[in-house]
């Protein structure tokens, strides 16, 4: 691939390690050729690299592929998924998932970056509808700005609510910044 196909979001092969492009940095000098400065994040440990490359230059696409996995449960230290098409099972390590665990309800179908046969990151729906199973007292005071208070979920999660949620409610939250968007449904 030359290096003026680059753009955010590539994945690229970098000493046999995949890496994604946060950043391009794309110069004109007056004289001379053009230069690319790439921000680079490790798809499997997440450190980061800065590196230059000029035009005309080629570098390697990493052979990347995308699946749909629904969650099945958790094992141990690890999560099992199943393939929606060939319904494989396979075992994510929790570290890949990172805070984003606390989200994952049995059945939610979620994206799953693949490099060969191995999982290098996973994408959660940007919204899912989880129970509260718990709730902190609300405080009882005339304010102007909103009170939330922590609410305890199905999954083990734990978010600020509005006053009004309580146990049995099912709330939209979203996982990219773990945070209450909408009550889906209220106990009867």
């Amino acid at each position: 691939m030359d290096i003026e196909d680059v753009h955010k979001n590539v994945k690229l092969l970098i000493d046999g390690k995949p890496w994604n492009i946060d950043d391009v940095d794309f110069v004109k000098p007056g004289k001379g050729r053009a230069i690319y400065r790439l921000r680079l994040r490790n798809l499997l440990d997440g450190s980061t690299l800065d590196r230059t490359y000029h035009s005309a230059e080629k570098i390697e696409e990493a052979p990347v592929t995308t699946r749909e996995d629904q969650f099945l449960y958790r094992e141990g230290d690890s999560y099992v998924f199943m393939n929606t098409e060939t319904f494989e099972q396979m075992h994510v390590r929790e570290r890949l998932l990172g805070d984003r665990a606390v989200f994952l309800k049995e059945g939610t179908v979620v994206t799953v970056l693949m490099l060969g046969d191995d999982p290098i990151d996973v994408t959660l729906p940007a919204h899912v509808d989880l129970e509260v199973v718990g709730t902190e007292m609300g405080m009882k005071s005339a304010t102007i700005t909103a009170q939330n208070k922590a609410a305890r979920l199905e999954t083990g999660a734990t978010v600020g609510v509005p006053a009004f949620i309580k146990e049995g409610d099912v709330i939209k939250v979203d996982t990219r910044t773990g945070t209450y968007v909408e009550r889906v449904t209220t106990k009867k």
